[in-house]
This record gives structure tokens, sequence and C-alpha cells, in this order.
């Protein structure tokens, strides 16, 4: 059945939030009590030195998780400052963000390098939640579906399909976050559509029909459930919103039950 695939809440804190802040917003959105079904999750990706405190907030709940926000695209080595799916691994993060159109555009990660990081992580048991997504110039020359497939195919494609099962993907359309420009509902559930259909290319549809996929285009708690009720949408990564707990718990209750 079509809502048996997971269907996830996820916060993208970003570089934001003290310490005290996180720890005190966690408290917050676990203190609504909010219980999950078997197909529902929440993952809160936070900053490295948070991940700790974060992963001990939320071990007594059902289905709520914590995830690296990036992890370095090499095993071990002189890489300074880096951090390693290994280690995750090692502190018992299940989760990482791979490939966030941030880390794409500001620190030039590309589709190969991407793979590399997909790999690691599932070496290490760390399940990645592989971001793509298209470019305000891509969505308006109307080349938006060659784009994310390529995306899909260098970074994903030499995966068997029982790894490929163990991927969650989350799509961002970058041009329409902080340009004014908003995707409609159908908008997103046409490229989600598309990015199965991609999927079921390579893999069988029954493979592709095993894979969530998040919407990360300015989710928020009034336009949250509109988004989450597309069929091939199957959840969303949360930036701003995340930040706030109301805002946050209303996106949980607004997954698929």
């Amino acid at each position: 059945m079509q809502t048996m695939r997971k269907q996830i809440a996820a916060a993208n804190w970003k570089m934001n939030l003290t310490y005290q802040q996180g720890e005190k917003l966690l408290d917050d959105i676990l203190g609504e009590s909010i219980k999950l079904f078997a197909h529902q999750q929440v993952i809160f990706a936070v900053p490295f030195p948070y991940l700790l405190m974060s992963r001990s907030e939320v071990a007594d709940e059902y289905n709520y998780f914590v995830s690296a926000q990036n992890c370095y695209h090499k095993k071990s080595g002189a890489f300074t400052g880096e951090i390693s799916a290994e280690m995750l691994h090692s502190i018992g993060v299940p989760y990482c963000v791979i490939g966030h159109s941030e880390r794409r555009e500001y620190f030039n990660e590309t589709n190969a390098m991407l793979a590399d990081k997909v790999n690691l992580c599932l070496e290490n048991s760390v399940t990645p939640i592989f971001c793509c997504g298209e470019p305000l110039s891509i969505r308006e020359a109307g080349t938006q579906n060659e784009y994310v497939a390529t995306q899909l195919k260098e970074s994903l494609f030499h995966l068997s399909a029982k790894d490929l099962k163990d991927i969650i993907i989350a799509y961002e359309p970058i041009w329409a976050i902080g340009t004014g420009k908003t995707a409609t509902t159908e908008q997103a559930q046409e490229i989600h559509a598309y990015l199965r259909s991609v999927l079921a290319g390579q893999y069988g549809q029954h493979t592709a029909d095993e894979v969530s996929i998040l919407y990360g285009g300015s989710v928020k708690a009034s336009n949250a459930a509109e988004i989450f009720a597309c069929p091939d949408v199957d959840g969303g990564l949360v930036g701003g919103a995340s930040l706030v707990a109301a805002d946050f718990t209303e996106i949980i209750r607004s997954l698929k039950a």
C-alpha cells in the first residue's frame, strides 16, 4: 500500500541555534508527545556539536532519530576539520544529509563526490538523505527533469536495488527557496512522480515504490498537509520552520497517516 512507504518529517537546522537553544527546541517538540505510526519518522539534522545531545534526547522516543548534515567523501586521513561516515556510525548517528543544495553551491560538491559519500555512509550503516534539485535558470529553461535525472544517475545508479532501498531522497526546488517564487503542489507532485519514474526505469517499479522522496522547498506549517497529501511526496526536509517548535510539530502532524 502506498502509505506504507516511510513518511518522514526531517528538520534541517543548518548553521543555527546555540547548544542551549537546540536542547530547548527538542524538549519543546518532544514535549508535545506526538505518537508516530510505524511508517512515520521524525529526523533532526543538527550541527555536529549537538549530535550526541540530540541522540540522547530522542533515545527513548519511538521513531525519532538524529542525522548529521554532512560527512566527508574520504574514509579517513589528513583532512583537518572534516567528519567521516565512520565517525558518525561510531557515535550512533543513523542518518546523514548528502548533497544539500547549499553544499553543492557553496562547497562545490560534485555528483561524483556525492556518490563517494553515499558509498561511505552505506558501508558504515548510515542512511543517506540524498538531496537533488534544480536552480532557477534550469527551471526557467524547462530542463529540470534532465537535470535532476543526471543527479540521480551520477550519484546513485551504481548502487544495487537493495542499497537503493536504504536511501531517502529529498527533492529541493532551489528556485523556490528565498526567491519569492513558490512551487505549487502540482509542481511538487509532478517532479516527485518523475523522480520515481527515473528510479523505476533503472531498478523497476517495485523498488522505486519503496523509496521515500521528501519535498524540500519552503515547507511550512500552513502548507505541509497539502504538499504531503500528494501521492508521491513522502514528507519533507524542512529548514526555517523546523527551528520553531509550534511550526515543526504541526508539520509532523501533517504526515500521511
